[in-house]
This record gives C-alpha cells, sequence and structure tokens, in this order.
C-alpha cells in the first residue's frame, strides 16, 4: 500500500514567533534525495536550524525544522518537494535504479530582452526578484551599458511551470516587469531562444590563468576566505566502530547559508547513501552533523585512501562552498563569483540574486555581466563575471567589495 499524496510532504507552521515552521517527507528513497530537497529549500531562501534523515534503503523520512519568511509560499514550497519525490510505484520498477546523477528534465530555453532608458543602481537585483517571484530560472544574462546610458539586458531563463510559450506567460512575465521598473522600460521581448541565438550570446570562455589557478585551486587554504574566523576549523572524521554496516562521518562547523545542500550534494555527487542523519545549528554559529552513510553497493568504507578522499572532499566543499574574487579585467574592475554545478547539471539557487543584493547594498552599480559554465580542474564550475561601474569601484575597496557578497552569499550578513 502507499501513502495519500498530502501525505507524502507535510509543513507544520511554526506554533509562535520565532519557532522553526517543521517539514516533514515520508516517500519511497533515492540515492541524492536529501541533496535535491535541501536543495529546494535554499531556493525558497530558508535556513535549517535541524534536520533528522532516515531510511531502511527502500523508505526514507525526513524531518527539517527551518526558519521562515513572512512572505515565504509554503503552498509552492510543498508543491515543489513533491515534485522531487520519487512515487510510491517508483520502488518496485526500473526508476527506482535509476542513477543517482541522472540529467535532470532539460526545460526549455527563452530569450527575455529589454531596453532601459537608464542605469539605475539596484536595477538587476529588482528584475532578479521579479524572475523569482514568477518561478523564471536565469541561465545566464548579458548586460551591456551604451555610451548614451542605455542598458540592454538579455535574460536566458528557464520555466519551472512550462508555460512561457503562451502569451498569458508571456503578458504576465512583461506587467511585473513594468511594474518593478517603471517608466524607465523602454521595450520588452520574449522569444524561444533557438541554438544560434544562444551561440551568439555566450561571453567570453577564457579565464586568465592566474585566475584559475588561485580561485579554482583544490587545496585547502591555511585560512579562511577575507580571514573570517580563520580560528574555527573544520572537522570531518570518519568512524567504522560504532556500527556494523554503516561508516559514520561526523563534521564540525561554522555554520553557513546551504551547508547541509553542499554537504548532501558532496554525498550525491560520490554516489553515497545516507541511512541515518542528524543535523543541529546552535546559537553560536556552529554545527554539528552526524551521518550514517553506505556505498552504492550498500557497504561501508573500508578503503582508507576513499575515507581520506571523501573527508578532504567535504572539508573543502564546507570551506569553499562559492569563489569570490575582485580583479582587474584591463582597467576595469571585476567581480568574480563561482560555484561547483552537481553532476547533474544543477547549479545553486539564488547565486545572482545575493550577489546584486550586496552589490546594491554597497551602493555599487553594475556595468555587465556574463554567466557562463567552465570545465576547470576536471570540475564544471559556474562562473558570473561582473564589470563594475567604474565610478563606483572606487569608492568602496576591492576587499570591501569581496567580503560584502562573501558575506551575503555565506548568510554571514
Amino acid at each position: 500500500m502507499g501513502i495519500l499524496k498530502e501525505d507524502v510532504v507535510v509543513i507544520s507552521p511554526a506554533e509562535k514567533a520565532g519557532d522553526p515552521t517543521v517539514i516533514s517527507v515520508n516517500c519511497p528513497d533515492k540515492t541524492g534525495l536529501g541533496c535535491d530537497l535541501c536543495r529546494i529549500v535554499l531556493h525558497f531562501g530558508l535556513s535549517i536550524a535541524r534536520g533528522d534523515f532516515s531510511t531502511d534503503g527502500k523508505w526514507c523520512y525526513i524531518v527539517l525544522w527551518v526558519d521562515g519568511k513572512t512572505n515565504t509560499r509554503w503552498d509552492l514550497l510543498e508543491k515543489r518537494l513533491l515534485e522531487v519525490c520519487p512515487s510510491y510505484f517508483s520502488t518496485s520498477g526500473i526508476d527506482y535504479y535509476r542513477p543517482a546523477n541522472q540529467q535532470p528534465k532539460q526545460l526549455d530555453v527563452y530569450l527575455l530582452k529589454f531596453w532601459c532608458s537608464c542605469v539605475r543602481k539596484g536595477l538587476l537585483h529588482d528584475i532578479t526578484l521579479v524572475l523569482f517571484d514568477l518561478e523564471l530560472t536565469i541561465k545566464r544574462v548579458k548586460v551591456s551599458t551604451t555610451p548614451d546610458g542605455k542598458v540592454m539586458d538579455l535574460f536566458f531563463i528557464t520555466d519551472t511551470r512550462e508555460l512561457l510559450h503562451t502569451k498569458e506567460r508571456q503578458g504576465e512575465t512583461i506587467l511585473h516587469l513594468k511594474t518593478a521598473l517603471g517608466d524607465i522600460l523602454e521595450s520588452c521581448e520574449i522569444e524561444s531562444a533557438g541554438e544560434e541565438i544562444t551561440a551568439c550570446s555566450q561571453g567570453t570562455s577564457f579565464l586568465p590563468s592566474a585566475i584559475t589557478e588561485d580561485m579554482f585551486s583544490l587545496e585547502l587554504p591555511a585560512q579562511r576566505p577575507g580571514g573570517l574566523l580563520a580560528s574555527d576549523p573544520i572537522s570531518v572524521t570518519v568512524d567504522n566502530s560504532l556500527s556494523p554496516s554503516h561508516t559514520l562521518i561526523q563534521i564540525l562547523c561554522q555554520d553557513h547559508k546551504g551547508l547541509i545542500y553542499d554537504t548532501m550534494r558532496t554525498l550525491k555527487d560520490y554516489n553515497i547513501q545516507v541511512s541515518y542523519g542528524r543535523f543541529f545549528a546552535n546559537r553560536r554559529g556552529g554545527c554539528e552533523l552526524d551521518l550514517f552513510i553506505v556505498q552504492a553497493d550498500g557497504k561501508k568504507i573500508i578503503d582508507r585512501n576513499k575515507q581520506n578522499a571523501l573527508c578532504s572532499r567535504l572539508r573543502m566543499e564546507l570551506f569553499r562552498p562559492l569563489r569570490v574574487a575582485v580583479v582587474s579585467r584591463g582597467p576595469d574592475t571585476e567581480l568574480l563569483v563561482a560555484n561547483p554545478v552537481e553532476l547533474s547539471g544543477r547549479g545553486r539557487p539564488l547565486v545572482f540574486h545575493d550577489i546584486t543584493l550586496a552589490l546594491k547594498n554597497l551602493n555599487i552599480q553594475i556595468f555587465s555581466v556574463e554567466i557562463g559554465r567552465h570545465m576547470i580542474c576536471d570540475r564544471e564550475w559556474e562562473v558570473y563575471r561582473i564589470l563594475l561601474d567604474e565610478g563606483d569601484s572606487h569608492h568602496v575597496s576591492r576587499n570591501m567589495i569581496e567580503e560584502g557578497v562573501r558575506k551575503l552569499l555565506m548568510g554571514w550578513e
């Protein structure tokens, strides 16, 4: 027997102000399910204060205590969580055994093209907020400013609702943009982005070697980026003595936005399943994780080299889940932000949203933007290259820009 659809995901509102909202998921298991669920929670801007995961290899039960927001769309969150939960019938069919890193369904890409009569600070963030509320995902951006001060924006987007081919959905999108931007919006068009248009929009695929060697190094730095809490180490240990059938991974570290997602995506990329897990964030900003795991063959990790490789990778992913640098691009100042892409092809949620918000808070104007994917050190990275306005970038130091962007991305603001 299965369970009712409405019982697969249950969201229990906070009983009083300050209490967390409780999300429980009860469904068939699959490797990487925890990663997929935590990614959606992160996408909705929620932070996980506590979590419990348990599975018998066929069925799983997950409970997440999250700190919500007043504008959280809980009904939509429930719908998106349901979409990644395997159906009851998948436990006896081929779907249950599909690879954990199977590519997600490829959505049609559309080109959102519009002209603005002038530049204003925070413009890109305002646009990003509109697209986020409409569940339109930004895949790539090309922003340029003409000599006369006008702005041309090219957003390559996908529609989670898969309705952007309809006139109604396009009209809704344009109306929301007009409302947010006001009179400065001169024209706005939406069209299907064919391969030729997409290819022509590609920015340079070249990244200077000095940037790639330092920014994408897989070696663990001596201290935290920007010198933040360098005395607070990340501890990742392996213990095979407590369970006859599972390897225990224990993690002690500082909390950051998306920490559980970063942990789960790393395990998913290694095709490792969490049979039981517990997560707790304390009020001092520290986190404790206990994860009982098995390999794809259902066995514990005995090989010492595999243990060391997994621990090293987890330390790196939790120490530097995103890479941030402010560099010179000729006479100009460029902000670079990069995050690793899951083997399934999914990038990290809300990165562009947080970058534009951080620059808006710093009162820095964006001159142009390029978003692309690059294979560096045998890994695929999503790289954001943001050319800052020449006048604005001089009144704020590079260290302040880098620190401001990093703090917002990590949830330390």
